[in-house]
Order: C-alpha cells, then structure tokens, then sequence
C-alpha cells in the first residue's frame, strides 16, 4: 500500500511540475533570468523524478484496482511502453483506420495534468464498479467539446496485467450519453442556462464556511444557485472511466467531478423532467 501512495504522489508532483512550465520570447530582464533559471530547475526535477519513477517497478497489487494501475502508467513512461499492445489499432466507425507504432507512442498522462476526472453512472449502485477487483475492462475517454469527438481508451486485463489494447474515435452523438453529454457541454459553460437547468427546490450538501471539518445540508431555488454551486464544474475537455458500468437511454445521470490527488469529490444528479434535463441533488 505504501508503493501505491507513493507511485500516486510522485505522479502528481511529476505532472504538477510540467503543467507550470512556460516560455518567454521578450528580451531577458533579471526577473526573466530568475524565471527561466527556476525553469531549468523545474526542468531538472521533472528528469530527475521521471528517472526515479522508471526505476521503481510498479506493486503487484497495482494490478487488482484500475485506479491504481493507470497511475502508474501516467507517470511511468518505461512501464507505459510495456504495458500497450503495440501496433495499437485505432479504430473508427467499427474500422481500423491507423496502427500506432511503438516508436511513434507519446506519452499518455490522461486527466493527472488537470488533477481530476469525471465518472458518469445510471445510478448509485454502480459506483461500486470503481472498487470491485473483478472486472476486466475499463475504457477512459477523452471527450472534447469544442469539436464534440470522444477518443476511448480500450484497456484489459490480460494475465492479470492491465494493458492498452486499442483506442476508439468517436463523434459524441454516438455515444450512449449522447443525450446527457450536449446537455452537459452547455450546462458547463453557461451560467444562465444552469440556473435554467435547475428544479423548482435543488438538495445540497456543503462544505461549513464556519468550519473546515463540517457540512451543511439543505435545499436551494434556482435563484440561490450562484452562491451555493460547486467551485468546480469542468468544461472544454474532461476524462470520463468507464468501469464496466452499462450505460442506457436512462433519464438519470450521476455525474462525479473526482480529484486526483486532493480528495476532491463533486456528486451531481441529473433527471428528465418534460423532456430536459434537470440538476436535482448535488454534494460538493
């Protein structure tokens, strides 16, 4: 267990480094000079970690939970290779329309720069797929709305040992969330509709402003929604697991925002109420 939290923490500093990483193309003043010598240390740290994270060969016990697997293979360039079943097919529209060469692989680290993923359920009984032990295929899909593509991350366990086996693009119409997700790109990125959005009388939990190691509980109006919403309701491009769960034309969606490192966790759930979808309940 010790490995895994530290594979999980080294992961997290590694990607943390890089995401603040930038470049200055103006002539150099002594605060450039600074910034770019902090830079370079970044950029040393960076090797550095990568180079200790290679060497460590990732805990057996890895394999058992996905979540603790794709960790490791985020953060884990050597084990990355070795775990994809390389040429990787690309398929599209049920054909394969590139095969990816080993030396052609860049490194995936999915959702560890953003610090979060999303999960997306038909109902609370299947969140326990996330811990069960038992299954063997996990997709992770990169779903992208500016151009509405989803790109799936087909993984398997094959002896016991979780491995890319192939990737899957698609048009987000043509997933089985299709519905859900157009809600869910504008929700995301406009204010008014998400007040539009919201019942009659939405049931929250939150975290106490007058004490750290307490919630409160509650109902709100569509009207109250701006001071009581959850900080954090990603848009753009967010990753979505799959553990299994078999998603339907269901008029339910539980949609969990989970943070990668920080403990972070965001349940909303939403209902078809006359044809729209609706936030009903949420825990922040």
């Amino acid at each position: 267990m010790k490995k895994l939290v530290f594979f999980a923490i080294m992961a997290v500093v590694l990607v943390a480094i890089g995401s603040t990483t930038t470049s200055c193309k103006d002539k150099k003043s002594v605060a450039d000079s600074i910034r770019i010598d902090s830079l370079q240390v970044d950029s040393t740290t960076r090797d550095t970690l990568e180079s200790i994270i290679e060497e460590q060969p990732m805990p057996k016990a890895a394999d058992e939970l996905f979540d603790d697997f794709v960790f490791n293979f985020a953060a884990n360039r050597k084990l990355q290779l070795t775990r994809i079943k390389f040429p990787l097919d690309v398929y599209q529209n049920d054909k394969v329309v590139k095969r990816i060469e080993k030396k052609d692989w860049r490194m995936e680290h999915f959702f560890m720069k953003q610090g979060y993923y999303t999960l997306i359920f038909d109902n609370v009984k299947q969140m326990d797929l996330v811990k069960d032990t038992t299954i063997d295929h996990v997709v992770i899909e990169k779903i992208t709305f500016k151009n509405k593509s989803v790109k799936q991350y087909l993984f398997n366990r094959i002896n016991g040992h979780w491995t890319l086996t192939s990737m899957c693009l698609k048009h987000i119409s043509e997933t089985t969330n299709a519905s859900f997700l157009q809600f869910y790109q504008r929700f995301a990125s406009d204010s008014a509709f998400q007040v539009q959005s919201l019942s009659d009388l939405v049931e929250f939990t939150a975290p106490d402003p007058d004490d750290d190691f307490s919630s409160i509980t509650g109902s709100i109006t569509p009207e109250q929604w701006p001071s009581f919403k959850p900080w954090l309701i990603p848009d753009g491009e967010i990753y979505n697991i799959i553990y299994g769960q078999k998603y339907t034309e269901s008029n339910r969606k539980l949609f969990v925002i989970r943070g990668v490192a920080n403990g972070m966790e965001t349940e909303m759930n939403f209902k078809v109420v006359k044809g729209k979808w609706k936030l009903m309940k949420f825990n922040s």
